[in-house]
């Protein structure tokens, strides 16, 4: 939502004698030159009367400690002068964490007060956090970020001639890292750059994302990474790399113009150790974004009600200002395992899932969220429905060829010299009930076996270790078979080669009805 459409939205609000409105903004100020234009555009023109704790009132500085005094004064105003008050520190009061039943209930007065007046009241609160016997009375705006076209116009504004001098494709880069962050955010970063007249394009946009992410560690929900992972570091799933690339470009201009919506992300399910996580950085590499990770335990937090559902919230918002990006969240099925039984946790995880939910369909913002599960029977089905994912990849153990691959990729990492010397064929072929992870270790463990008796790497000592190893195919067999059974149902689609040819050994056929 640009400004434009916001003004558009108060507007209506105002005109309709909506009395108490709720504006959820991260930037007062520019909110503030807003509603002034708003109100300045109406016909007699509003007058706007703004409060805060330090202040009060510009003609009335008595209520400035008392927010109880300043809203009987707001009450009091003539009927039939349009006016609008604003409140910057109202939401203090009336939050659902710490709410003051004196102001509560004077929200209550003045709504019924105004209702039929040409006054509104508006609260600015940086996030939307309200006592619940007031959400009946709220009209909820949420004012937007700078738009693009607007970073790219403020970009213009700052830098001058200097902006004359970026190449294009820089330019979008720049407009790309901005996004997300506030006018003032982004107005100190050009002028930090403006002190050092040669600072590179580059560097300009790691400045940028660098203070996103300082951003998103002060709030310990999410975990921010610029990951160096690339798609030819992950062997095999060839489907899924096709996928992946055809959607590339997808968050550029030229995709917007095209008229491409952003694409919403891949849950991507199977067996433990086949490298769902890997393939999460992966993307977000391949796509150049921001990588957040989410640990879904962070959102849960008992120590005051409502709490857990005000970090979903905070989560949310963080993510669509930090946007575009990739949001991974790991192992989602842990999460809302046994949501439909009887929780000890009055609905908290119910209340968490449908808000989780709803922005997963509802979101307009560009985030590319990349979910993994190992339990697939724990995940809500509601989850799985198009709309909330593009797509539903089932990643399996790997065939010959993947693991061929694998063995090339962790050993070119650990010994790129003498990758050559490594029968990597025999390796593979030895391997048919490995995970991707167990090969890695296979490795490793054969290092720890040359590096004790004094020599270099051998393909023997890969395979000694190999020999010793019990993988998790046969420690879970029955889990995975069911796994492999409910992917080969067509319900999701292969990460590499046909589901219906899954089996390249023999595993008990046997299943059960949870992994």
């Amino acid at each position: 939502m640009s400004t434009a459409r916001f003004c558009e939205e108060l507007d209506l609000l105002i005109r309709s004698r909506s009395p108490l409105i709720y504006v959820v903004t991260a930037e007062e100020e520019r909110t503030e030159r807003a509603i002034q234009q708003v109100a300045a555009a109406h016909s007699p023109a509003r007058q706007v009367q703004i409060h805060d704790l330090v202040r009060g009132f510009e003609h009335n500085q008595q209520c400035k400690d008392s927010l109880l005094r300043a809203l009987l004064i707001a009450e009091q105003a003539p009927a039939w002068t349009p006016a609008l008050f604003v409140f910057r520190d109202l939401h203090r009061a009336v939050g659902s964490l710490r709410s003051d039943p004196q102001v509560v209930r004077q929200l209550k007065h003045v709504y019924r007060a105004f209702r039929n007046s040409a006054k509104s009241l508006l609260l600015l609160a940086p996030s939307l956090e309200v006592v619940p016997e007031l959400e009946e009375y709220l009209s909820v705006l949420e004012f937007p970020l700078l738009t693009p076209q607007e970073i790219r116009l403020l970009i213009r504004k700052r830098l001058g001639a200097r902006a004359m001098r970026l190449a294009p494709t820089g330019l979008d880069q720049l407009v790309k890292a901005c996004s997300g962050l506030t006018c003032d955010r982004i107005s100190n970063l050009l002028a930090r750059s403006l002190t050092q007249e040669a600072m590179p394009t580059e560097a300009l946009v790691d400045l940028v994302l660098a203070e996103k992410k300082q951003r998103v560690r002060q709030t310990e929900i999410l975990e921010f990474f610029m990951p160096h992972e690339t798609l030819d570091k992950i062997g095999g799933l060839d489907s899924l790399k096709t996928w992946l690339l055809q959607r590339q470009r997808a968050f550029s201009e030229e995709a917007r113009r095209f008229g491409l919506p952003h694409p919403k992300g891949l849950l991507l399910v199977g067996i433990q150790g086949t490298g769902k996580s890997l393939c999460a950085k992966a993307i977000a590499h391949l796509f150049r974004l921001p990588l957040l990770r989410l640990d879904m335990g962070r959102l849960f937090d008992g120590s005051l009600v409502g709490r857990s559902e005000s970090r979903t919230r905070q989560m949310v918002q963080l993510a669509e200002a930090t946007s575009p990006c990739v949001l991974w969240i790991d192992e989602l099925d842990k999460a809302f395992a046994g949501l439909g039984s009887a929780h000890s946790d009055s609905g908290t995880s119910a209340r968490v899932f449908a808000t989780l939910m709803t922005w997963m369909q509802e979101r307009e913002r560009p985030v590319f969220m990349v979910a993994t599960a190992n339990n697939i029977d724990s995940l809500p089905p509601e989850l799985l429905r198009k709309g909330r994912f593009d797509e539903i990849f089932f990643v399996n153990l790997p065939s010959y060829e993947e693991r061929r691959a694998i063995f090339r990729v962790h050993l070119e990492r650990f010994r790129p010299a003498d990758l050559g010397k490594f029968d990597v064929g025999r390796l593979a072929e030895i391997t048919p009930e490995y995970s991707g992870a167990e090969i890695e270790q296979a490795i490793v463990e054969g290092m720890y076996r040359a590096f004790h008796q004094g020599r270099d790497l051998t393909t023997d000592d890969i395979v000694k270790a190999i020999h010793e190893m019990v993988p998790l195919a046969h420690t879970a067999r029955e889990q995975i078979n069911y796994l492999k059974e409910w992917a080969a149902q067509g319900r999701a689609r292969s990460a590499s080669t046909d589901i219906r040819k899954l089996a390249e050994f023999d595993l008990d056929s046997r299943s059960v009805p949870g992994v």
